[in-house]
């Protein structure tokens, strides 16, 4: 097999590189990356003799239509603008793609992936992403779900906490910033509530989770809920719904005054060239970078609540991943890579052939997907709990 990683050098195609080159079956790797040191940055990481460096040219979309034209897969971890783009060329070149992006940036797309008979596998990382697969392996263990709570965040282990934030970067944080501005949607008693990005950080569905180990974390709303639970047919009368993001403690109190004096706005302050999220981007970013002995922690819970044979039960599924100081990958950047992997191998030996936009809860085999995580560290813990 040939796969292409799109965004190659960047934080989660590292991983992604990492994890293709070590497993069976995969000839060449392409890494395609507008920056010239990949050697560099890939140098102690993995065999560089299996690796082909890319450097886009000319115009974006034939520049990646040419790279895609060679190879059985490619994955999408470019910046989130582009991705139309990556997949738009997928289609024209009829290569099965990943992205770890949102599918309804190119909702458009589907009819025309159709068309082309090519898979292009949306939303394919951690969160969203392992979460969704976990979703459609908990469906299969209801005859009813009445109740999903999902949780997920990165944060640095407690020894690299540094105050006010008790945070640091394990991703692109300008999208840490903008995930801030992101309208949320709850479902409460069997009905749809909205959380305005503006409440983000002050709303009543802010609360805390006991994690072991950890201690607590505060969650609070960040995605639609009802997006994912309406692919789900055990969830038809689903009464409560959340997606949440965790921190440590302190959080929202920290930037809900911040939110709400305008800091996280995207408009161009006057007279500048930069909007306040912009700027706060370029200030906090080199202040919060991990030192190269500091651990960060990928934390993510799922809790089903539903009926089975007529009996309450609920399942929770715990999972953490935590940096490897040896390669210097963050638990973040292994959480996405790595699925990212798994489903590109996947796709290039034909294991999921349906046309069109793909979604990991519909379309990822889940017993063959966790076991290839285990197989690499990562491990999902499941308890049950019967009323």
């Amino acid at each position: 097999m040939k796969i292409a990683v799109l965004g190659g050098l960047g934080l989660q195609g590292r991983a992604a590189i990492a994890d293709l080159v070590a497993s069976s079956g995969v000839e060449e790797v392409v890494c395609v990356d507008t920056a010239s040191d990949g050697p560099a940055r890939l140098g102690g990481l993995t065999d560089l003799g299996r690796v082909r460096f890319v450097m886009p040219e000319g115009e974006i979309g034939a520049s990646l239509a040419n790279v895609l034209a060679d190879v059985d897969a490619v994955i999408d971890l470019l910046p989130q603008p582009l991705m139309r783009e990556a997949v738009q060329a997928a289609i024209a070149t009829r290569t099965p793609l990943v992205t770890t992006n949102y599918a309804r940036a190119i909702a458009d797309l589907a009819r025309a992936a159709e068309k082309a008979g090519v898979s292009i596998m949306t939303e394919c990382g951690l969160d969203p992403g392992i979460d969704l697969v976990l979703y459609a392996r908990a469906a299969r263990q209801f005859d009813s779900i009445t109740s999903i709570d999902s949780y997920c965040g990165g944060i640095p282990e407690p020894k690299a906490m540094a105050k006010p934030l008790c945070y640091k970067v394990s991703w692109n944080f300008d999208m840490v910033l903008v995930s801030q501005n992101r309208d949320s949607v709850m479902i409460e008693g069997g009905e749809r509530v909205a959380v305005p990005a503006g409440r983000q950080h002050d709303n009543r569905f802010i609360h805390e989770i006991e994690v072991a180990g950890l201690g607590r974390l505060e969650a609070f709303p960040n995605g639609d809920a009802l997006h994912y639970v309406e692919m789900l047919e055990a969830a038809k009368g689903l009464q409560r719904s959340g997606r949440y993001t965790l921190r440590w403690p302190g959080w929202s109190a920290f930037w809900a005054p911040l939110k709400e004096l305008g800091f996280l706005s995207e408009d161009k302050v006057p007279g500048t060239s930069a909007s306040p999220r912009e700027f706060l981007g370029r200030l906090l970013g080199p202040q919060l970078q991990y030192g190269a002995d500091e651990k960060d922690l990928c934390v993510m819970r799922n809790v089903f609540s539903g009926s089975e044979g007529g009996r309450r039960k609920t399942v929770t599924s715990d999972l953490i991943i935590e940096r490897d100081l040896a390669s210097g990958l963050f638990g973040m950047s292994l959480g996405v890579g790595y699925p990212a992997s798994i489903v590109a191998q996947m796709l290039a030996r034909c294991e999921i052939t349906t046309p069109g936009l793909l979604n990991p809860l519909l379309h990822v085999p889940e017993g063959r997907f966790f076991d290839e995580l285990a197989r690499r560290g990562i491990l999902v813990t499941e308890t049950v709990d019967w009323d």
